[in-house]
Parts: C-alpha cells; sequence; structure tokens
C-alpha cells in the first residue's frame, strides 16, 4: 500500500510506524476472526461460587497483608456522558412544543424513558443544581406552563451554552445527593470507596485515564472536595491521571480497505477503545491493581458491603500468587518430584482453571517443568462476575484459540459470529456477566513487573462500521482491555452479589436504590 512523505509523517508525528499502520490495514483486508465459543462458564465450570464460611478468611488474608503491599484503583474514565442522555438528546431534536404538550409526545412515541425521566425529576442528584441556573436565567419560570418548564429544564442540562451535562465527563456529573443537600460525584465516590480497602498506612493510590481536555476539570474537582473527603474517610490520597495515547489510535478505512481521508486529504485516524488502555496500565507500578469502571459507584450506605467483596477477591489473588510463586521458585531451583509435578498441574487445573494439554504425561522432564513454569509465569486476574439479568455486554466464556488452546476468557458480543446457531445459543445461554471488577497481580515471583504488552491476542481486535461526514468508514477496535488485551493472563472468575454492579448507563439508573439516599 503506497503511502505519500505527507502521510508517513503524519503516522509518525502520531507516535505510530509505517509498518504498524500497514499491519491495520491488512487486518482489514483480512478480517479478524470471530471468538470461537466451546461454552458458557458457569458455577464449578469456570466460576467459583464461595461458600458464605470462606469470605471471613479471604477478608482476613488480605487485610492482614494490606499494609505490606501496595495496592493500587485503576479507574477508566474518559469518557462524555453523551451516551447517558441520548433519548433525552432525541426528545429535544423531535419535540415540537407547538404541536402538543409532552405526555402526548411520550403516547404517542412510547417513550418509557422519557416518561421516567419526568416522573423522577427531583428524585435526580442535580434537580436543584438546574433548578438554580433556570431560575436565575428566567425570572418568570414560575409562572411557565408545566410543558414550557419540563423543556427547559432538559435545555439548560445539556445545551452546549448551559449546563452541557452531555459533554461533561462521566466522572464529574452529579451522582448522589445526600441528605445535607451535598452533590457528589462518581470521582469522589470512587475515592470514598477505594479508602475501604487500601492500607492505612499509606495514602490511598488511584489512577484514572481522562481525556487530555478535562485534565484540569478533575484537578479542579479533587480541590473542591479533597479536604471533606480526607476529613470523612480518615484517608489521605494520591492521585494520578493519564490519558489514552494517541500511538494507539487505529487507521480508518473505506468499505474497500483503502484509507480513508479527511477533506483536506490527511489520514482518519480514531481512538481504538478501551484496549488502548493496557499501555497505561502497563505504566504503573503496584503489587495489587483493583480495576473498576468509572461509574460503577453506590451511595455510601452500601460502600462496606461492596468493598468487603473487594477484599475477598484480593484475598483469592494474594493466596493463589503465593501458591503459584512457591512452584516457580522450586522449579527454577530445585528437581521437582513426578509427584510435585503432578500437583503443580493439579493447582493449575483446578485452582486457575487452566486446561493441561492431554500430552503433557508424554512430554520428557525438563519439557515438563518448562511448560508448567511458562503456563505459571504470567500475570494474574480474578474477576468478580454477577448472575445475568440481561444487560448488554461481556461475559465469562470458554474459547479454543486457532491452536487448539482452551481458556477462560470474558469475551465481548461483538466478538461472537451472530450468523452460527452453535455460537448464538452458546450466548443465549451464558448465566453470568461482566460487572468489570477485577483485581490484579501485574508481578512475578522475583518481584519484577511483566510485561503487560506479551500477553495480549492481538486477534481479539474488531472491526466496526462508522461513518464520517456521510461517508461509510470502517474503524479497528483493539482487543479489550479486560478482554483480549488479557487474554493470555492467568484467569480466576468468582461470583458476587448484583450489589457490586450498580453502572449509570442512562441517567434513570439513577434512579435506582443503590443511587438513591432513602
Amino acid at each position: 500500500m503506497d503511502f505519500s512523505e505527507k502521510d508517513i509523517q503524519q503516522i509518525e508525528n502520531k507516535g505510530l510506524t509505517l509498518k504498524e499502520v500497514e499491519q491495520q490495514v491488512k487486518l482489514f483486508e483480512n478480517g479478524l476472526p470471530f471468538a470461537n465459543l466451546v461454552s458458557e462458564a458457569t458455577i464449578d465450570n469456570g466460576i467459583v461460587r464461595l461458600p458464605k464460611n470462606q469470605l471471613d478468611n479471604y477478608i482476613s488474608k488480605f487485610d492482614d497483608r494490606k499494609n505490606k503491599i501496595s495496592i493500587l484503583k485503576f479507574v477508566p474514565a474518559s469518557g462524555a456522558a453523551t451516551r447517558m442522555f441520548k433519548f433525552l438528546f432525541t426528545f429535544l431534536d423531535n419535540y415540537n412544543i407547538d404541536k402538543g404538550s409532552i405526555n402526548s409526545y411520550i403516547n404517542k412515541t412510547n417513550n418509557k424513558d422519557l416518561s421516567l425521566f419526568f416522573i423522577g425529576l427531583e428524585k435526580f442528584p442535580f434537580y436543584h443544581i438546574v433548578l438554580d441556573s433556570l431560575k436565575k436565567t428566567f425570572t418568570d419560570f414560575d409562572s411557565m406552563s408545566i410543558n414550557e418548564q419540563e423543556l427547559k429544564f432538559v435545555e439548560m442540562m445539556l445545551d452546549g451554552d448551559k449546563l452541557d451535562f452531555g459533554n461533561s465527563p462521566k466522572g464529574l456529573l452529579p451522582f448522589h445527593k445526600y441528605k445535607n443537600q451535598m452533590v457528589s460525584t462518581a470521582f469522589e465516590e470512587h475515592l470514598y470507596e477505594s479508602a475501604l480497602y487500601s492500607s492505612s498506612e499509606e495514602s490511598v493510590k488511584l489512577h484514572f485515564t481522562i481525556s487530555q481536555k478535562h485534565n484540569h476539570k478533575f484537578d479542579e474537582e479533587f480541590r473542591r472536595i479533597e479536604k471533606n473527603v480526607q476529613e470523612k474517610s480518615g484517608s489521605t490520597f494520591d492521585i494520578s491521571f493519564s490519558y489514552q495515547k494517541e500511538s494507539t489510535d487505529t487507521i480508518g478505512v473505506t468499505p474497500k480497505n483503502k484509507p480513508f481521508k479527511e477533506d483536506d486529504g490527511s489520514l482518519h485516524f480514531r481512538p481504538s477503545g478501551h484496549g488502548a488502555l493496557i499501555e497505561n496500565l502497563n505504566d504503573l507500578d503496584a503489587d495489587i491493581i483493583f480495576i473498576k469502571n468509572i461509574d460503577n459507584v453506590v451511595t455510601y450506605k452500601y460502600k462496606e458491603e461492596v468493598a468487603k467483596y473487594k477484599k475477598v477477591l484480593a484475598g483469592i489473588l494474594l493466596e493463589v500468587q503465593d501458591q503459584a510463586f512457591s512452584y516457580l521458585h522450586l522449579l527454577e531451583t530445585g528437581k521437582p518430584s513426578e509427584e510435585k509435578l503432578i500437583e503443580i498441574g493439579e493447582f493449575l487445573m483446578n485452582r486457575m482453571t487452566v486446561k493441561i494439554s492431554s500430552e503433557f504425561e508424554k512430554y520428557s522432564l525438563k519439557y515438563q517443568i518448562e511448560y508448567l513454569a511458562e503456563k505459571l509465569n504470567r500475570p494474574i486476574r480474578v474477576c468478580g462476575m454477577v448472575k445475568n439479568e440481561g444487560e448488554p455486554g461481556g461475559g465469562p466464556f470458554w474459547i479454543k484459540d486457532e491452536s487448539g488452546s482452551i481458556s477462560l476468557q470474558i469475551v465481548e458480543s461483538a466478538q461472537i459470529n451472530k450468523k452460527s446457531r452453535l455460537q448464538k445459543n452458546i450466548l443465549k445461554d451464558a448465566t453470568h456477566f461482566n460487572p468489570v471488577d477485577l483485581v490484579c497481580g501485574i508481578k512475578n515471583h522475583k518481584g519484577e513487573k511483566y510485561d503487560l504488552k506479551k500477553f495480549i491476542d492481538y486477534k481479539a481486535a474488531f472491526i466496526t462500521m462508522k461513518t464520517k461526514t456521510g461517508k461509510d468508514l470502517k474503524a479497528l477496535e483493539l482487543p479489550g482491555l479486560w478482554n483480549g488485551s488479557m487474554a493470555n493472563w492467568n484467569t480466576i472468575f468468582v461470583e458476587v452479589p448484583l450489589i457490586t454492579f450498580n453502572p449509570v448507563k442512562t441517567v434513570n439508573d439513577l434512579l435506582k436504590a443503590p443511587h438513591q439516599i432513602k
């Protein structure tokens, strides 16, 4: 493929190489394989269900160690809140006040989301913020009709020259309102929650990946809340930020796989999805890293329960990691007996859900040792899984790769071939859902950090169709952060209760119990 000197300059300015971009174009040309689902992961077949009497054991294991290890929470927080308000933007585009009431519009369009929004209006954490702005802007607001008031309310929330909630970072929107009228953001709630499972002797460390243009907004918010959060939590905070790297952008192509050109003749690049953040994660250093999405928070009443299960997952990670490290030292330094090798193989299968080759017994002793060491010597992730309640998104599955190896993976529905009845049925039968609730060990038995980029399955990327200035284009999403980017990690799935999963995908989710103060 011929790129001009100007194209190559643009590619290199982004921190990419010509070879990388040519490889991206090849992926469009050759297509990417769908994930090959073998079966859904279920309780006792890939997902651990812990008896209640074991929970305290894992919590104690974590609590005993938390002041001796470094702990960090990693929160992808780059997204604007636009999708939260999608049905409200549609309403503003389509509703005409001269052609009838909002009620009749709701009935005509059968718009249940809009109906729920207006019914619950006063329960939203931002209600008084919007109302105060309206009364300052319109001195006659109280004498307007209900229709006008409701329309003005939505306009005040979303118009670019007003409060502009849709273009704000999701992490900085009002999420909860407490009894003293104090409003808290998702960003603030993450600080409180993290304090419950961090070292009591050091600052609580959090790392947020954000959009560069919002950097100052997060800094301002932290300055505004820092004193209050420190007093209430009894902790100090060490907060860092990073941006999705431009060098992780991917080229867009036309439907015929030619580079898509902008009107000025330059190449079109796009951010490549949350898989790009494996680079940001790889730059961090901690013994244990908790990963959780920005919008998955609860009010203070539920925080202890949520924190309890974070400690359980971390306790499991520490226990499994201790045993794995002990076996790795033995494989490196000792001459393990045949019984010991069988014990290590059983540990990999039973505790780390790793499938061992059926040819293992035929290998020479030297190769058996190498094989087990290679299987053990990987980053570890313990992932909470919740019962499937019909939420869209990824889930836990057993998949087979091109070499025939079977492993546990978190798979997004976009990676699954919906035209295959077998694959569709496995997807339909999934019992659990991925809430993005991970605890990660990113160091080896010598205390050295892994290079996480070595454990990515690059073929787990996927191609999506987009439009730009009315023209179709194909875009490439890198393997998702907890999907293909962690495909070659050792993975343990553990069932956690639904209370640990409270995302705010649409603004109406803020009306659900875990986001409301009774």
